[in-house]
């Protein structure tokens, strides 16, 4: 017979909003906008407050503000979000056998099994307590049989507070829910079903499955599990070990910084299309350089959490910059991103114009579609046309 899992997500409400109100209490209550000032660019993050007037994240801020004049705008510290998560990790990490960490606000813990000890909501509950002690960010949890299921009770249970569904439960706990609500249907696909005469996860679960096949593909048929509380997916052990990297050996030994420095923003536009392919972010950038004589040398950075290509290129280059001291030939460099987390580029877009944004998603869907660097910066041309084979897990 096969055991009963005991999934937990967890959720730290409005983030960046939350974060901001800790360190001025004056924030509390109040409508906050996150994101860029000027009138092109978006919304990162927004409180509750914001929420009643019907903005959201990713909305242009002009809307936004049209909609909730009220509103303070706060430009956004990344730096003091990223260092928050990693807070919020490590408490997470001390307490939990297995967990994941899907986003940087965002963890999905497996208590499969620790039930017939302790109870896995009591433990739950008590890893939340300590969370909203130790952190003084407010989170909130779901609990169930599986990942989809408790992220849908996390989102009914905020803010600030925990949900358990029991085992047999997912269905009807489902039913009355907007499609809205399950993972993976966002606007076009809950517009689509709309027009099937779909709004409820109820329709959902009795419509055959093979009609949302013939109308989504294959995404289809995971929706209609999705619907029905079904979702085998395991909770993949969370490791800051994670990498996506790219190198370069010569065939002659250089010295021509500029052609280096060429090679190297090739290499880190490639990759970033990478990260931003599997909705990743990168904390820590590493630049590595072998000399002719084969001596090997690595620098490394923690940042901000990112995928973007203007944030990341500078950081590149001043690390190779102060890596290369020697002025010897070099026979290899390479370009390394780690403790990558699942997340989209947008949020941290906090100066950023839509125009950029646009450019992004228009960039990644010519170079994913036609290949890489069918579209990309002029520097990047001039070491040629030629495919980096990045790769995850491997230490350069």
């Amino acid at each position: 017979m096969e055991r009963k899992r005991s999934i937990v997500h967890m959720d730290l409400d409005s983030f960046f909003v939350s974060v901001e109100r800790l360190f001025d209490s004056r924030l509390n209550g109040k409508p906050i906008l996150i994101g860029g000032s000027g009138d092109r660019g978006v919304v990162a993050s927004c409180s509750y407050e914001a929420r009643k007037f019907g903005v959201h994240s990713a909305m242009p801020m002009r809307t936004a503000r049209q909609l909730c004049p009220e509103a303070l705008i706060i430009r956004g510290d990344f730096e003091k979000y990223s260092q928050k998560s990693h807070e919020i990790t490590e408490i997470i990490r001390e307490d939990v056998p297995l967990f994941e960490k899907s986003s940087i606000d965002e963890f999905y813990i497996d208590y499969t099994g620790m039930d017939r000890f302790f109870g896995c909501f009591k433990m739950a509950h008590e890893l939340r307590q300590r969370i909203l002690k130790e952190s003084g960010l407010p989170i909130s949890l779901g609990l169930s049989e599986n990942k989809t299921v408790s992220k849908v009770a996390t989102g009914e249970a905020k803010p600030n507070n925990e949900k358990e569904i029991p085992y047999g439960m997912e269905k009807p706990f489902l039913a009355p829910l907007s499609v809205r609500k399950i993972p993976m249907i966002g606007e076009k696909t809950s517009h689509t079903l709309y027009n099937m005469g779909v709004r409820t996860v109820r329709t959902l679960q009795v419509m055959p499955a093979e009609l949302l096949e013939a109308t989504f593909g294959k995404n289809g048929l995971i929706i209609w599990e999705k619907a029905n509380g079904i979702d085998r997916s395991l909770v993949t052990p969370y490791s800051e070990a994670k990498s996506i990297s790219s190198e370069n050996t010569f065939e002659q030994d250089t010295i021509d910084v500029k052609m280096l420095e060429a090679h190297l923003i090739a290499m880190t536009e490639q990759i970033t299309t990478k990260l931003r392919q599997k909705q990743q972010l990168t904390a820590c950038v590493s630049v590595k350089i072998r000399y002719s004589d084969f001596d090997t040398h690595t620098v490394q950075q923690r940042i901000p959490y990112t995928s973007a290509d203007h944030t990341l290129i500078p950081i590149v280059k001043e690390l190779f910059r102060k890596l290369y001291n020697r002025r010897m030939l070099i026979r290899l460099i390479g370009v390394r991103f780690s403790h990558l987390v699942n997340g989209n580029y947008q949020i941290n877009l906090f100066e950023d114009t839509q125009e950029q944004i646009k450019l992004y998603q228009a960039l990644d869907r010519l170079n994913t579609r036609y290949g890489d660097k069918t579209v990309c910066r002029a520097i990047g041309m001039a070491v040629g046309r030629r495919r980096f084979n990045p790769f995850n897990g491997v230490a350069m």
